[in-house]
């Protein structure tokens, strides 16, 4: 009945989502291309042995690579099927894995939909990167006897109550994935007590995600010919960028880099900057704000980076990923909204990798103190790597889940 109320409430919405599509498409044209793929119409051939892993943006599409790449070299017979859901993270998967993989949208989660998509590709087993539960796609995998691994899976208490208010929608939903990978004890804990049934706990597959090598040579040797420190506002939501770059001190010899966290803003922020990336390879002497408007180099930024301020951590949006400045060594300066991280984040902060703060100018006062302090930065920075280090294995264990999977018959 709940479900059947969703999808009722899903085709009333479809309009709507063909009209944002459209609107998004404006300043990122990919969400145009493809469209009936977000109805489960698919113009490629469908192989007999296929295995698929859904990253829904960048972010996921980043966490997963290794794990891809680790499917792809365990099963040299079958094919990767990665789905997505931005047009950002379409392009971050090129990126990343080039014609080694199958690229798609996941359809919307409507039945005709899901059942298309399902009958088109036929995959051995699906697994979703993080929190991408729809009601209709789980039945759908049930039905065609797909066992499902929630990978990576993260629940903070703020997500937690709102499935809670959903329970006899999204109860069943959970109840039919064939096994959790939880980032943390806290979040397999709060998806047992949402309906999950085999929740294992397996750590966070962006430990596993290492550095660029050329990315990171390619900024130490920018930073070096800035000649001056850098400060990074990393991943910047809607409102932050003014935030913190009101309380900066107008006689700073420090560069300010912003990389906002969505290419659609871009064209949105120039303004604010003296130069940008796309444009000006090496920022002027007097620059005091440089626009990083490039995609898929954020391995880039942060190594040219001094120290970094993490976007998302004061607009209440849970923060973004500190794994990565932490694994390139950049020490973090953290907002207050961090609870799409939070395990990370005390790792980081009881590690000493990072120090969080309570509004932006905050922010901005301790950035340009360690700033001027390189002890504590290379202090910082180190602790970060052997954050990492230490950390690592996620994939590895997701992995050996995914044979188990592989091996076990299908439920009923």
């Amino acid at each position: 009945m709940w479900r059947f109320a969703y999808t009722v409430v899903l085709y009333a919405l479809v309009p709507f989502a063909l009209a944002r599509l459209w609107w998004l498409g404006r300043r990122e044209p990919g969400y145009r291309r493809r469209v009936a793929e977000r109805f489960g119409r698919y113009r490629d051939s469908a192989g007999s042995r296929l295995l698929w892993v859904h990253a829904v943006s960048v972010g996921e599409a980043r966490a997963s690579a290794e794990l891809v790449r680790s499917l792809g070299a365990a099963h040299p017979d079958d094919e990767i099927l990665v789905t997505c859901t931005t047009a950002a993270g379409r392009e971050m998967l090129k990126e990343v894995h080039g014609e080694s993989v199958r690229i798609a949208w996941l359809p919307y989660d409507t039945p005709g939909a899901v059942r298309r998509f399902l009958e088109h590709y036929r995959p051995r087993l699906g697994i979703l990167v993080e929190t991408e539960i729809w009601p209709n796609l789980m039945a759908g995998c049930r039905e065609f006897g797909v066992p499902v691994l929630l990978a990576n899976a993260r629940m903070s208490e703020k997500s937690a109550e709102g499935y809670r208010r959903l329970s006899l929608l999204m109860r069943p939903a959970l109840a039919s994935i064939a096994a959790v990978g939880a980032q943390s004890a806290e979040d397999a804990g709060r998806l047992r007590a949402l309906g999950a049934r085999r929740v294992e706990v397996l750590g966070n597959l962006k430990f596993d995600s290492a550095p660029d090598e050329a990315m990171g040579a390619e900024g130490r040797a920018w930073r070096a010919r800035v000649g001056r420190p850098v400060l990074l506002l990393a991943s910047t939501r809607e409102g932050e960028e003014r935030m913190l770059l009101e309380p900066l001190p107008r006689d700073a010899r420090a560069l300010t880099l912003v990389v906002p966290r969505h290419a659609r803003r871009f064209g949105e922020l120039a303004p604010l900057a003296q130069s940008r990336r796309s444009r000006d390879p090496l920022p002027h002497e007097s620059d005091r704000i440089h626009l990083g408007d490039t995609m898929g180099e954020m391995d880039f930024y942060y190594s040219a980076a001094d120290v970094a301020v993490m976007g998302g951590s004061f607009a209440g949006l849970g923060g973004q990923n500190l794994i990565e400045a932490c694994a390139a060594g950049v020490p973090v300066v953290l907002g207050p909204s961090m609870f799409n991280f939070a395990e990370a984040t005390r790792l980081a902060l009881e590690a000493g990798a990072a120090v969080q703060v309570n509004e932006p100018r905050e922010a901005v006062r301790t950035a340009f103190s360690l700033l001027e302090d390189e002890e504590r930065r290379n202090r910082m920075g180190e602790a970060g790597k052997r954050l990492c280090e230490v950390h690592r294995g996620a994939t590895r264990k997701h992995l050996a889940l995914c044979e188990e999977l592989l091996k076990a018959p299908t439920r009923d």
